[in-house]
């Protein structure tokens, strides 16, 4: 598999990008919530980052991205059909993501997604799981499902694929 996204940006990237997906995982876990704070460090990331990253014209072309999926997510959020924490976070990843790998990045995402809602969903029916994590919020909402996870662990093996991938 070839990738758009160099090894060279993965690599400046993925130390970075990596405590923040932790963080807005257990987050999303924990509290059913993104914070906002790591939306903004994760734009931070790549604002900074990209930088040094990321040749002039692919850096704004990348920050164009960002602002089109901040508006889609409006659009989907507005509609009831995501929430406006995981809108956020999208459009804060989508920088990070080179435009040659859109298809195999929603792939990825939704690979992951139905992994990280298996393993909830398995996860939440241990009783030694359940009293290791007293408290969480996503245990027991029902339907929903802390999409934070799937957003933050499809972007941490996109950036890690970027490196164990490159030729």
């Amino acid at each position: 598999m070839t990738l758009a996204l160099t090894a060279a940006e993965a690599l400046w990237f993925l130390p970075f990008v990596l405590p923040i997906c932790i963080w807005v995982a257990w987050s999303d876990l924990r509290e059913m919530r993104i914070p906002n704070v790591s939306v903004l460090a994760l734009a931070g990331v790549f604002l900074a980052v990209g930088l040094i990253a990321l040749p002039f014209e692919v850096y704004y072309m990348r920050l164009l991205q960002l602002a089109i999926v901040l508006l889609a997510g409006f659009l989907l959020t507005s509609l009831g059909l995501v929430g406006a924490g995981d809108s956020k976070f999208a459009a804060a990843m989508a920088p990070f993501i080179a435009p040659g790998d859109y298809l195999m990045f929603l792939t990825l995402f939704a690979a992951v997604l139905i992994g990280s809602w298996i393993t909830h969903r398995g996860a939440k029916a241990v009783p030694a799981v359940r009293r290791a994590t007293p408290g969480w919020v996503s245990w027991d909402r029902g339907k929903l499902f802390p999409m934070g996870v799937a957003l933050a662990g499809a972007l941490v093996i996109y950036l890690a694929l970027g490196i164990v991938t490159a030729p």
